[in-house]
Parts: C-alpha cells; structure tokens; sequence
C-alpha cells in the first residue's frame, strides 16, 4: 500500500500584492509529480493548513487542483491546520470526510480502515492560535478509538508532539496534551507511527515506541536554522511530499523533492 502525503499547502484563492510563493502553482506541480508515479498511490494524506486563510475559495481551489488525483480514484484525507477554519473545511470537504468512520460531531478526528492497517485523524486545532492542543475530549476519543482495535494503526495530526530544534516553530507545537499523547502511545504498542505536518520539513524522531515524522511542504520549506531564539523564515527549496510505504507489517517513507532534475540515467553515465 502506497499512502502520499501533501502538507501546508497554504492555498491562496487571491494572492496577495507581491507575493513572493506561487502556492497554486507548486501544488500543481505537486500533484503532477503524483499522478506520474507507477505505482499510483493508494491513499492522499492532506496533514493541514490546506489553506492560508480558512476561506471557503481557498478550499474551492484546492477542489480544484487535486482533481486528477481524485480521478485515479484515490481518497483523500484531509485535516486542519492553524492556518484552517474547521467550519469552513468541514464543510468543503464533506464527501471526502463522510467516506470515514467515526467523524466526530465538533472536531475533524475520524477512522479509515484498509485491509492491513487503521489510520487516525487527530484535530490538534486551537482556533484563532498558532499552538495546537488536544484537550481531554479529543484524548479521550483517541484512547477509545485506539481501544477498539489492535490492527497496526497511523496517527495522523497536523502539529508535531516534539521539538526539533528550530526555535520558534517549537513554540508553535503541541502546546497541550503531548505528554498524555505520549502516555498513551505506551499503552497501545500497535501505533507504527505518527504522521505530520506543519513544520515546512522533513524531520524524524521517537514519540514513546512510535516513529514520528513531519513532512515539507508542497510550498516553501522553513530556514534549518538551529540557533537559539532564532526567528522562523522560510527559504524557497523545492516544493515536497513524503510518500509512505506499508508492506510486511512494516512502513518505510520516501521524501520527494518535486522539480525537474532530468530523466534518470544509467550509472555507465555518470
């Protein structure tokens, strides 16, 4: 099973008056690049902040731009980023949402089932802050929903549970609930791994037993700066995804640098 991963798209129906990053533009080529894979994908993962502004034309574009993925006929799994509106999201994205089990009433927390494996939808969303949270309410659906099964299971969640090093987007991770997130994981060994977005790279670590990944975004990558104190800006490195691969009971990832690099060669070429 091949899952992608887009994340921060941060989609801008009206660009604003100089901007400097084509967002529509680099999602494009994004989807593009996808759709060429053969193996196609099984399953599109969109980790949050789909939009910039939470605009219902913003997520009417990104209707747009995924079709030819959705003519392959892949789901797709969206969830809210601090950049989102969950109203606005929830309601753009109600088809996509009702192919789901478990959606809860308020939050965009849901269940996919495969075959082989469980997939989690977290809303780590604290409306109208940068931080996410995961209050007792949410918690206490993750716990139940990881109760039901014991199915090798993906938790999907927009802001990391961990810190990297990059000073200020640290203070923009999950403010509240990392550490009974973490207390949870150690109860359920089934959980592979945590899939997420919003720090604009790639990164990887340890949440309890559970790989922990971030994934860059389709648009601009955050500066790798690890000074102390040191403001977040962004560099304009090539747009990527993650693509996941889960076979045997183990997941491997794949980071896709999208851009043309020219056709692959033979090595008597080099």
């Amino acid at each position: 099973m091949l899952i992608a991963q887009f994340s921060d798209l941060h989609l801008r129906a009206t660009p604003p008056a100089g901007a400097r990053v084509d967002t529509t533009a680099l999602l494009r080529a994004c989807v593009q690049d996808l759709c060429a894979r053969d193996p196609a994908p099984d399953l599109l993962l969109l980790t949050g902040d789909l939009s910039d502004s939470g605009s219902a034309a913003d997520y009417a574009l990104l209707r747009q731009l995924v079709l030819p993925l959705q003519a392959l006929g892949l789901p797709i799994l969206p969830l809210p980023g601090n950049h989102d509106r969950r109203a606005a999201l929830r309601h753009a994205c109600a088809d996509w949402l009702q192919a789901c089990q478990g959606l809860h009433p308020t939050f965009v927390q849901y269940v996919w089932e495969c075959p082989t494996l469980r997939l989690l939808a977290l809303d780590t969303v604290a409306e109208g802050c940068a931080h996410g949270e995961l209050c007792p309410e949410r918690l206490r659906w993750l716990e139940q929903a990881l109760a039901a099964s014991n199915q090798p299971t993906l938790l999907l969640l927009h802001h990391p549970p961990y810190a990297t090093g990059l000073a200020e987007m640290d203070g923009m991770a999950l403010r509240q609930g990392a550490a009974e997130l973490e207390a949870l994981l150690w109860q359920h060994p089934q959980v592979q791994a945590l899939l997420c977005g919003h720090l604009h790279r790639h990164t990887v670590t340890r949440v309890a037993h559970a790989l922990a990944l971030s994934a860059p975004s389709t648009a601009h990558q955050i500066a790798l700066d690890l000074r102390t104190e040191q403001p977040a800006r962004y560099r304009l490195e090539p747009p990527g995804y993650l693509l996941h691969r889960w076979h045997g009971g183990r997941l491997l990832t794949h980071s896709v640098v999208v851009g043309d690099f020219g056709a692959p060669q033979d090595f008597d070429r080099l």
